[in-house]
This record gives C-alpha cells, structure tokens and sequence, in this order.
C-alpha cells in the first residue's frame, strides 16, 4: 500500500458528496428507444461517441494499455477513447480524481490498481453505481469468481469491475531444499512447517549471515494485510463495519513475526536486508541465494525468468496457522470505475466490459501470470494450455474462498498505515501488539466516523 490521503483529499470528499448536479450523467444512452406506432419501442443504432479514459501506468504496460483503446475503437466503430495518462493511481491517492469529481469535470473511467482508495470513494458516493449498465449488457454475477464479488458492491449496489488480479504465493528454492533435507515436492503448508524449513535452510557464519532461510516481513510479506489475512484476520465487522484490529488472530501473528526478529535480531537483519534489490533487479535475495524463500506474486515468476533464468524453483499456497485460512492471499486487483458526474457512462461501461476479456488481456496474463476475473478459462491463455505448474497454483488459490481483499473500508489507507508502524514498534522494540492494536482500533474507528 502507499502513502495515505492527505486531509485535503477528505475535505475535497465532503465537497463532492453535497453537489446534486453530478447525477446528470445517467441519463445518457446510446442505445435509445424510440416509441413506434403501434406503442411499442424498438432500440435505435448504436452510434458510438467519446469517453474519456484515466490510466496510471507507462512503459510497456501503457503500450498495451493503447494497444487495447485501439481495438475497441476498431471493433466499435463510432467510438474515440480520449485517454489521459495520470499517475500515481489513476489519480485515487493524490486527490486528482476527487478534484476533477467535485469540479464537475470527471473522466467517464478509470483504471487503478488501488482498489482500496476506489472502495472508499465508492463509501462516500464519489462513484456511479454500474448496476443498471450492466443489466443492459446482460452481466451475470455467475461468470464472475465469487472471491471478487465483495469488491465489486457496497450497500448491495455495484460501483467498481475488476479487470484483473494478482496473487501471493511461496516461492522455494528446489536445491536450497535438497541441500537441506527438505523435500521439494513437499513444501510447508502450516506456519510450524514454514518456521521448521526456514531454521533448516538458514546459514550463518562468524562474519554474520550468509542465507535467511526466510524473512516474513519482505516482499509481499511486507503489505500490511497480508499475513493478517493469512492468521484469519478480517479487520472490518462484515455485518457492522467498524473496526477490528483488537483481534487474536493479529496478535498471533505480530507475535510470530517477533520470534524470527528476536531469534536472529532484527538490526541484524535489517544491515543484512539493506542491501537487496527489488523483485525486478538482479541484486534480489531470492535471485542471488540469500533467501531460501519468499512471499511474492504470480508475476514474480517473470522476474525470475529474466534475471535468474537458471534457479530451479517451485510455488506452493502461502502456509497458515491452526485457526488461519488454508489457501489463502489477499488480492492485488485492477479496478474500474466510472465517476459520479461522468458526462458519458454507458460509453465507458461498454469500454470496461470490453477491455477486462480474457481475450484482450491475454498478452498482459500471458507475461505476468495474473489471473481473470472470470470462472470459464480462454484458449488465448497459454498458461491454461501448457498446464504450466506455477499457474496451476495461482489458479487454486485464486478460486479459495478463503482469498480475499480485505480492509473494504473508507479508511483502509489509515488503517495500512497504522499496521505498518505497530508492526516495526513489535519487531525492532520488542512491543507488546496487544495495546497497540487496542489503541489502533480506537484510532481508526475515531477517523471512520468522521467520515460518516
């Protein structure tokens, strides 16, 4: 997650919610009925026209991202995709999007792989609901994997469509396995076998450390729900919606994130840790052999196949605790959504359903291994067809009912933001989490109902 909103986001929020005109753009149809003669109606041609597009992303990804406005365009004549390039977010976590919405002068889609922030701006009413849209295009609910569906509505109305998601897996060095005794074809499903794996595969010499067997807290172990998902955690009240972080579940698992702090001490392996690359450098643990194992996504196999194309290495789901979730991740997930006041709805409704077809994602799935939205698989993803074993496992825990996008609240930002902070208070001070997710929870209840 990045950095929270500002308090000029929610002020500029307030604004919005108070502007009556913004509705003005349902009314827009370019299928229209006409009445005939006799009474009755019949739909006219559909003519096309303009929508006006926001994407966060560059280089390779914005290539393909044009690459798709132009087949719509083909494929719909009449239609003209005017597309704006902002980042970061699409305009979500900077307050872009929200001015342009209280302005009176929003785009009519967005793309973002913030789906936490979109969620929020749906609470507050800064989204048109897509309900009727869809009707019209005949969406059926049972196309899509059920794991999405909560996303997808607040309050029973449908405000944002995913285009497609990522997954976190475990990801293991086969040699590293071998060298130590473990047996690569059974990798550790529960939290002890994990703990066990990792002291077998941990080396360390007088001049400190040569391998981690495993570091909880890097890579996607680093998102502050994750793990916490993994425990059982659910952070919200489903039926109520407050706040939940005075939960057991968290305080099991910051005080299993402590014990590897405190058995290898966390300074030390903080200088150790300091040095690393990101996933798409060759400087990597994982890559250079000095992490045995890893929570990282589904695209993270590419990374491998670029800058360590020999490591042998295999995926598994990501280990749970007794009272966990078996199969479980949290959701990295690309949303769409038309804001409140878009001038042309059912244009963009029709770019969405459009765009998030396994079809035309397919060179995106084909390169990253992230998943489709929907239940029936497509012949244009390879993965599929070449039974390849990595997206065998993305697969299985992508359709878990047990993975999920936690935190769907107005104030998931805050709340990642405080979890990061209690979770280096646990592991470099030692704390107690008990207190501090006490207080957490008043913390962020406090700044949910401001917003209400």
């Amino acid at each position: 997650m990045k950095k929270g909103w500002t308090t000029l986001v929610g002020i500029m929020l307030s604004l919005m919610l108070v502007i009556t005109a913004c509705s003005s753009g349902s009314d827009q149809k370019n299928t229209a009925e006409k009445d005939n003669s006799d009474g009755s109606s019949a739909a006219t041609t559909d003519n096309g026209g303009e929508l006006n597009y926001w994407y966060p992303w560059g280089g390779d990804s914005e290539k393909w991202d044009k690459w798709r406005m132009g087949e719509f365009e083909t494929k719909n004549p009449g239609y003209k995709i005017n597309a704006t390039y902002v980042p970061p977010d699409g305009g979500l976590t900077n307050g872009k999007l929200v001015s342009a919405i209280s302005g009176k002068n929003p785009p009519d889609v967005v793309i973002s792989s913030e789906y936490a922030s979109a969620y929020s701006l749906a609470a507050q009413g800064a989204l048109e609901p897509l309900d009727d849209y869809l009707a019209a295009l005949n969406f059926q609910e049972s196309d899509v994997l059920s794991s999405f569906l909560p996303l997808m509505k607040y309050k029973d109305k449908t405000y944002l469509y995913p285009q497609d998601s990522n997954v976190n897996l475990l990801y293991y060095n086969v040699a590293m396995f071998r060298e130590a005794g473990l047996d690569p074809d059974n990798p550790p499903q529960t939290i002890e076998e994990l703990d066990a794996a990792a002291e077998k595969l941990t080396k360390i010499s007088d001049s400190g450390f040569d391998r981690l067997g495993f570091i909880p807290w890097i890579d996607a172990g680093d998102d502050s729900f994750l793990w916490g998902w993994v425990f059982g955690a659910n952070y919200v009240d489903e039926a109520t919606g407050a706040i939940k972080l005075n939960d057991d579940h968290l305080v099991t698992m910051y005080n299993w994130m402590n014990k590897y702090a405190q058995k290898y001490n966390p300074e030390k392996i903080k200088s150790f840790t300091s040095g690393f690359g990101g996933a798409f450098s060759p400087d990597h643990p994982f890559f250079t052999g000095k992490v045995a194992m890893t929570v990282n996504g589904n695209w993270f196999a590419n990374a491998l196949k670029i800058y360590a194309p020999d490591t042998e290495y295999r995926v598994a789901a990501i280990p749970y605790p007794e009272g966990g979730r078996e199969k479980a991740t949290t959701f990295g997930t690309n949303v769409f959504m038309i804001p409140k006041g878009a001038k042309n709805p059912q244009n963009a409704m029709k770019f969405i359903m459009f765009a998030g077809q396994p079809e035309i994602l397919a060179d995106n799935i084909n390169t990253w291994r992230s998943i489709s939205i929907y239940t029936k698989p497509s012949d244009a993803i390879k993965w599929d067809k070449e039974n390849d074993q990595v997206y065998k496992v993305v697969r299985e825990v992508a359709a878990s009912p047990n993975s999920g996008h936690p935190a769907l609240t107005p104030v998931a930002k805050e709340m990642s933001n405080e979890l990061i902070l209690l979770r280096d208070s646990v592991i470099y001070n030692n704390k107690d989490p008990k207190p501090l997710l006490e207080n957490a929870e008043k913390k962020i209840q406090a700044a949910l109902d401001k917003k209400k």
